[in-house]
């Protein structure tokens, strides 16, 4: 491996006018195919095998076009303190107002409240239905104006009007605020890490290029592979990341090798054979885990896995080919400014890493209980965990999604604003409607629901639907357990009616995505944790080192997910960060954290213990193995992990409380496993099995292939053979 990637290194300085004018073409080629294909549409959700998705196909089938696409939009009213929304005034303007909005040219109907019943007892408030022609990202910006304008005669009047609906939500998408806040703060690091304007920009350019080339080749693909407006917005987080640290990693020991006195295309050689090395086993390990998404079962996970895993890809071929064929332009302009002026830069002796790794090797016993009693007190509030799918009631009061929420809510009861829908398949009853009547009637009185709506049947009869109301909210634990009680009963109904019933509605499918997620949880550890240790095993040729990487992993996640129930959903430090409503935590949250940080969290490892593992094989003893790798890695680790923080981290900005999750959770578990698991606990294990971490049974390392990682035999190649010059830089990067 080492050898063939040295190759490549020198091939892509030698031809670097070549290699360059490729991934230029390849980047104006997907860009050209992103702009002629056709725009992503928004992708229905689905999820096989869960029985909410069973009774919404039962609906496609038997009710054909009644899960039309289109977006709708509830808007709430609510009458002035004492008044009601029957009064003659307010009554009137209601009606006008949902007479204006039926006009609409991409409305399809507008539900007058005072004819759908949609007022509630105390008539205080009422609410009207606009359903769409269109998706909600279809809809025009003169629809979305027509709608605000129709909302602010109300308003105008009198009238409290608010609105919900995906009508009303905003489309979000790959880019924004979050990205270039992201990508600043990069720079900064870079900056400080280098010292040199050049080191700091190329990993910078490189990583642009290749999110470029990412995200160009799935919008070109959106079309023809059936990818949604969200699938590239993971593959964009993790290329930005990734792609900058896999071209800091290269250059980072290009630097290393200049400091020794190699020639820059030697240098650049040497630097690809070692370091690109760890780079592509590291960035195998985030497709392993970004693929093993998959597993779960959920298809729009699994593209938006299979998305980021191509991002990644991208990542590691740009690292291995441009980032050289751009050192091959400016040798010297990435170097320190010391080393520019010199002419002959020294190698390095003791930093940071050194003394840090010497702390450590001191008292490697109190380090690594602290670092496991640390995480294991934040790992503590994850047995509080409770999964859902946050609805509007998590959006901040200033949304007018939020107030809607809560003026339903208090106008009809904490349970109205997420419905169950039941699906009665009476095919196999003697009398259908009696049978649908009886369903109705049992569901009804059931403890926990406050009403049932009359029954719709299909045109063939055999077929019913209806809502029943919860007295509880959705998110309510309560709820959850309602939904049990109510299929718990179904085999006594089917026996006595013949005819059977799926529950299903919002509410019941964010229960039942909770539930396969936690089912799915453990297979996908099982698969991901698996792949990965063997090919740790194949990298570093030890049977300790891969599995303390695992448990050191295990660790950090389970404490990055205590942490984020500890502020999300119990509400600690949540005004900090602008979270007005605490609540279950997203379904798709452990799966995201699992599989993206376990991809990073093998980043550092492989990063800085491959380090530790040239050392020792080129003959030092374990604790000089150690300080070697920090020496020469913990910098690049560090700046790497502030990275990857600050990418994450600029999510926590946003308004809605899901990417604010996302955002929070990423960034901790990253701070956590790079600077608790990486950075203290594996040196204070390593120093306690000193050689016995690098041991290997004989028969074992006979099977497994070797790829040395480690640079092993570039140490015994005869010197390079000489090659083209480095080209003549211009005056001012000499300067």
């Amino acid at each position: 491996m080492a050898t063939f990637l040295y190759r490549l290194g020198r091939l892509a300085f030698r031809k670097r006018w070549y290699v360059t004018l490729v991934w230029v073409a390849v980047l104006g080629a997907v860009g050209f195919g992103a702009v002629k294909a056709p725009g992503a549409s928004a992708e229905e959700f689905s999820m096989p095998g869960i029985e909410s998705q069973k009774a919404f196909d039962l609906l496609e089938e038997r009710f054909p076009g009644m899960t039309a696409d289109g977006a709708t939009a509830r808007i709430v009213f609510v009458a002035p303190g004492g008044e009601k929304v029957t009064a003659a005034g307010n009554k009137k303007v209601i009606e006008e107002t949902v007479a204006d909005l039926a006009d609409g040219s991409q409305v399809a109907n507008a539900v007058d409240p005072f004819q759908a019943r949609a007022v509630s007892r105390d008539g205080s408030t009422a609410y009207a239905t606009v359903t769409y022609k269109v998706g909600a990202n279809e809809i025009s910006d003169a629809g979305r104006t027509h709608l605000e304008n129709a909302l602010h005669q109300a308003q105008d009047a009198g009238l409290t009007v608010e609105a919900g609906g995906d009508a009303v939500s905003e489309q979000g998408g790959a880019g924004g605020a979050a990205e270039v806040i992201g990508v600043a703060i990069a720079a900064v690091v870079l900056l400080v890490t280098f010292g040199s304007l050049a080191a700091a920009g190329l990993p910078l350019l490189t990583a642009l290029v290749g999110v470029g080339i990412s995200m160009a080749t799935i919008l070109a693909l959106s079309d023809a592979l059936g990818l949604s407006t969200t699938t590239g917005t993971l593959a964009m987080m993790l290329g930005l990341a990734v792609g900058i640290d896999y071209a800091l990693f290269v250059v980072s020991r290009y630097r290393e090798e200049r400091a020794r006195g190699r020639t820059p295309e030697e240098a650049t050689a040497l630097a690809t054979g070692t370091a690109g090395s760890a780079v592509v086993f590291a960035g195998l390990t985030v497709v392993i885990a970004l693929a093993g998404l998959s597993v779960v079962g959920i298809p729009m996970l699994t593209k938006m896995g299979l998305a980021a895993a191509g991002a990644v890809v991208v990542a590691v071929l740009i690292a291995l080919t441009l980032v050289p064929a751009v050192l091959g332009f400016w040798p010297n302009a990435v170097l320190p400014r010391k080393a520019r002026t010199s002419g002959r830069p020294a190698e390095g002796g003791d930093n940071g890493g050194t003394r840090w790794s010497r702390f450590v090797l001191r008292r490697p016993v109190p380090v690594l209980l602290l670092g496991v009693i640390g995480l294991g007190a934040l790992a503590v509030p994850m047995t509080d965990l409770q999964l859902g799918m946050p609805g509007d009631e998590a959006k901040p009061t200033s949304t007018t999604e939020r107030r809607a929420y809560d003026a339903l809510a208090e106008g009809f009861g904490p349970g109205f604003n997420g419905p169950l829908t039941i699906v009665v398949d009476a095919r196999g009853a003697d009398d259908p409607k009696s049978a649908a009547d009886t369903v109705a009637k049992d569901i009804g009185a059931t403890e926990g629901i406050v009403s049932v709506s009359p029954a719709r049947f299909n045109e063939a009869g055999d077929t019913a639907v209806f809502s029943a109301v919860p007295a509880t909210a959705p998110t309510d634990e309560k709820t959850k357990n309602l939904v049990t009680v109510i299929r718990d009963e179904r085999p006594g109904i089917e026996s006595r009616t013949g005819a059977t019933y799926e529950v299903t509605g919002t509410t019941a499918l964010n229960i039942d995505i909770a539930d396969k997620v936690q089912s799915a949880l453990v297979p996908y550890l099982l698969v991901v944790v698996g792949l990965a240790v063997l090919l740790l095993l194949v990298v570093f040729r030890s049977l300790l080192v891969p599995v303390k990487a695992a448990l050191g992993f295990l660790l950090s996640v389970l404490a990055s997910l205590g942490v984020v129930v500890l502020v999300f959903q119990q509400g600690h430090g949540a005004e900090l960060l602008g979270v007005e409503q605490t609540g279950p935590i997203m379904s798709l949250m452990p799966i995201f954290l699992v599989g993206i940080v376990f991809g990073l969290a093998m980043d550092y490892e492989v990063f800085l213990v491959s380090r530790m593992r040239e050392a020792y094989v080129h003959g030092d003893r374990p604790d000089e193995a150690i300080t070697s790798g920090f020496r020469h890695s913990a910098r690049v680790v560090v700046a790497a992990a502030l990275i990857m923080i600050a990418v994450f981290a600029g999510f926590i900005g946003e308004s809605e409380s899901m990417i604010k999750m996302i955002g929070f959770g990423l960034a901790s578990a990253v701070l956590l496993d790079a600077f608790v698991v990486r950075m203290a606990i594996v040196p204070a294990v390593l120093a306690l099995l000193g050689d016995r971490a690098w041991w290997l049974p004989k028969w074992l390392d006979r099977a497994l292939p070797r790829v040395d990682v480690e640079g092993e035999a570039l140490s015994r190649r005869p010197e390079a053979e000489p090659g083209p010059a480095a080209p003549a830089e211009p005056e001012a990067a000499r300067v």
